[in-house]
């Protein structure tokens, strides 16, 4: 080495092999799976070198591909220089462990859900994400636990002083009973979580201020939607799962309704199961909204895929049967021709840009009328001692008309129901009458 040159430290980024299989009843084509495991493997600081699919109709049980694929990939990782092998379905502990010894040491062998709780474990940022991880990745872990003490193991088969001990298998159920302690722990912590987050949406729902959550496939862009509103700081990139604890925003609609806005955690397809469990409790936001904005990159050829996935994931946590509105983000990376195109062939949807703002006024004013749909027309004569009353139409409803006499106020406003029972005393007799 040359005099002053200095070592790098910088972290050489792993050189990754995909591999899949192409089954004629999958939703989605195999290279365009493989296509989004590759940003995955990106967002986790992958270097994808190469791809292996194979043609089957299900995987096989022993090793997931079959034999020749398997001698296939074994000359792909050397001849490539393999550091980690990334699976794009669920690769169950037996068959981990089969390809694992196939391929040989150091390679790793991981799945799609390691690779996914890999990249949550790098964003988590508050405590709550953080827990919800942790479990999510034990609940992962604990079937996996197997041949670390198999060197002591196997001393027992020989006999003599220390075999009648079993230390292996000893060692391998103190590692469990471990893991299951500690994740009983992770589940408590998150219990207590959850009850001070139920007694937050409580206090919320107390101020009947209408809530809309945000949905959709991760990188569609909702973090840039709740920015452009509400001027919240949420990380907006473009990479998969760059946020992932939920932030709430207040918010003035067009009129002077005030909503609360919640960008939530994005899905994906395959989202592996112990993630929803573990984040069920994130996900409260969405169940206890009044409306789910499912929030669509139309930039990306296979929206109308990941829609779907979306919906599999809101059904999974009993969200499915939500009032939601679809608004289509992204528009500015799109041809005239095919926004006119969108618009035609959904009617029921909203186009607009997070960047450009375009389409963003017909969003607003479509919230606008979800949030007032159910609210109550009073004409109402308040008593200056009952200004807060004043105030509580002002913040929580529209008002049409105010004057002040020299008695009351005279008050004429659109409020949400729930609050109509407190202006009754004071609404004026021949509305009483009329009603």
């Amino acid at each position: 080495m040359a005099k002053g040159d200095l070592i790098s430290t910088e972290r050489t980024a792993e050189r990754a092999l995909l591999l899949g299989i192409d089954r004629r009843d999958s939703p989605w084509p195999v290279e365009r799976s493989l296509q989004e495991l590759e940003r995955l493997a990106d967002t986790a600081g992958a270097q994808t070198v190469a791809r292996l699919t194979q043609r089957l109709e299900k995987p096989i049980p022993k090793s997931y591909i079959g034999s020749g694929k398997v001698e296939e990939l074994k000359g792909m990782v050397a001849r490539l220089d393999i550091d980690v092998v990334i699976f794009d379905d669920d690769l169950t502990p037996s068959q981990q462990s089969y390809l694992e010894k196939a391929v040989g040491s150091p390679v790793k062998i991981i799945d799609r859900t390691a690779l996914i709780l890999d990249i949550f474990g790098l964003h988590a940022r508050t405590r709550e994400g953080r827990l919800q991880v942790q479990l999510a990745q034990l609940q992962y872990l604990l079937p996996r636990l197997r041949g670390m003490w198999t060197h002591l193991a196997k001393e027992q088969t020989r006999g003599g002083i220390g075999s009648r001990f079993g230390q292996g298998e000893s060692q391998l159920e103190i590692d469990r009973r471990l893991i299951r302690g500690k994740i009983s722990n992770l589940r408590k912590q998150l219990k207590d979580i959850e009850r001070r987050r139920v007694v937050q949406s409580k206090e919320r729902r107390s101020s009947e201020a209408y809530r809309i959550a945000l949905a959709g496939y991760t990188n569609a862009g909702k973090s840039s939607l709740l920015n452009m509103l509400t001027g919240a700081s949420v990380l907006a990139q473009d990479k998969l799962f760059a946020t992932l604890d939920p932030t709430t925003r207040s918010y003035a609609l067009p009129g002077g309704r005030v909503v609360t806005i919640t960008d939530t955690v994005g899905f994906i397809q395959k989202l592996p199961h112990g993630l929803v469990e573990s984040f069920k409790s994130t996900l409260t936001e969405v169940l206890e909204s009044d409306l789910i904005v499912k929030v669509v990159d139309t930039s990306d050829e296979d929206w109308e895929r990941q829609l779907n996935a979306v919906d599999q994931v809101l059904n999974e946590i009993g969200a499915g049967n939500k009032k939601t509105l679809v608004a289509l983000n992204k528009i500015d990376l799109l041809e005239p021709s095919y926004k006119r195109i969108l618009t035609d062939r959904y009617p029921g949807c909203i186009p607009f840009s997070s960047v450009t703002g375009e389409g963003l006024t017909r969003l607003l004013d479509h919230l606008s009328e979800e949030a007032t749909a159910s609210d109550q027309l009073i004409d109402a004569m308040l008593p200056y001692a009952e200004g807060s009353l004043l105030t509580l139409a002002h913040t929580s409803g529209m008002v049409l008309e105010e004057r002040f006499l020299d008695e009351c106020i005279h008050l004429v406003a659109r409020i949400p129901k729930a609050y109509a029972p407190r202006f009754e005393p004071f609404i004026r007799p021949q509305d009483r009458l009329q009603g």
